[in-house]
């Protein structure tokens, strides 16, 4: 029994020991290597680049105040459209002491000059009646007395308006009521009632009432590399693409090529613009983030492989063309003359027909790949 024993073992021993050198030995043995093959097509290729910006209205204007003073009614809210004139707040005046002890004065004195006016005509008019003056000293009188009437009212006026910002002859026109300078939809109003404002001067730019946008008219702002922009024209047609509107489109052409590049993360970038084509209905916010497809070149219906299957040496091109079949299979490197590539294809100008097969990167098979 022992013996039997014994000579099982030795054979499981020796079984292991075959099926062990077996499979090293299958191992070691170089695998075939097997390669994609193409046959050249003809297609269309386009050669595209993605530009990065934003949406923005073409004309988006700050609306300031004429006059200091402090906001006392809103009487529109962002998302508003307002035509141009339309009143969008109303400003109480701060008045300047200086300006007002001036006015002040101005009014006394226009009083002064109109009592003593009124004295000299009436002692004039009395004159002529018992013809003891000539008409042309009446006349004269009565004009000095007609014109510090009016200088009178101006300075009433003028007091009013720097007073109060407004005066009886020019209401319609008060400076204290803040009016929209163009059509368009309000995108924001950064102030509230009771916050100071201030106009515009040589020192400041004055406080912004509200920001106005024609939203009917888009444009697309973004920036392009230096090794692109020289393949641009205005004029050219663009994809707008609003991944913010479920990859909502929109068609766009160029008007705007930037002569002077901007440095941006190391990277000499141009400014570009493109007028947007709304389509009915389509509503779209400023400052949308966009993305625009640009078409650079293309090539309708030339001779393509992949280029994967394209070895590039210095300035050559070669591909490797099939020969043979089965276990006589070559492959023969030959010389291509190439042109427009999107990435994918790439255009054989010379050396290829569509009869040709050409080969490609190797395959990778499971077993490759976990070794």
């Amino acid at each position: 029994m022992k013996k039997y024993r014994k000579l099982i073992i030795a054979a499981i021993i020796a079984l292991i020991f075959i099926g062990t050198f077996v499979f090293l030995w299958q191992k070691s043995q170089p695998k075939e290597i097997v390669y994609n093959e193409f046959t050249p097509e003809k297609v269309d290729i386009q050669k595209t680049t993605i530009i990065t910006g934003k949406i923005e209205p073409r004309d988006e204007v700050n609306v300031k105040p004429q006059i200091s003073g402090i906001i006392t009614e809103l009487y529109k809210e962002p998302g508003d459209h307002v035509n141009m004139g339309d009143v969008i707040a109303k400003v109480k005046v701060i008045p300047d002491m200086g300006q007002l002890s001036s006015a002040e004065m101005r009014v006394r004195l226009a009083e002064i000059n109109l009592k003593q006016a009124e004295i000299d005509f009436k002692r004039d008019e009395n004159l002529y009646q018992q013809k003891l003056v000539s008409a042309a000293d009446y006349d004269k009188s009565r004009q000095t007395f007609n014109q510090a009437k009016h200088e009178k009212l101006a300075a009433e006026d003028a007091l009013q308006v720097v007073r109060d910002g407004v005066s009886k002859s020019n209401a319609k026109a008060s400076s204290t009521l803040i009016r929209s300078t163009i059509s368009g939809v309000i995108l924001n109003i950064p102030v509230k009632v009771g916050n100071s404002v201030i106009l515009a001067n040589t020192f400041n730019d004055g406080t912004t009432i509200a920001t106005v946008a024609n939203m009917n008219d888009l444009i697309f702002r973004g920036n392009i590399d230096e090794t692109e922009v020289g393949q641009l024209v205005n004029g050219m047609a663009m994809k707008i693409t609003i991944g913010a509107l479920q990859d909502l489109k929109f068609d766009a052409n160029l008007e705007y090529i930037s002569p002077k590049a901007v440095e941006s993360n190391g990277a000499n970038q141009f400014e570009i613009k493109a007028a947007v084509k709304l389509s009915e209905g389509g509503k779209i916010r400023s400052g949308y983030s966009a993305n625009a497809e640009i078409v650079l070149a293309k090539a309708d219906k030339v001779l393509s492989v992949p280029e994967s299957a394209i070895e590039f040496s210095g300035d050559s091109t070669f591909v490797y063309v099939v020969k043979g079949e089965g276990k006589q299979k070559t492959y023969e490197r030959k010389a291509v003359t190439t042109g427009l590539s999107d990435g994918v294809n790439i255009e054989i100008k010379k050396g290829l027909t569509t009869k040709d097969k050409v080969r490609g990167p190797e395959i990778i098979t499971d077993d490759a790949k976990n070794e």
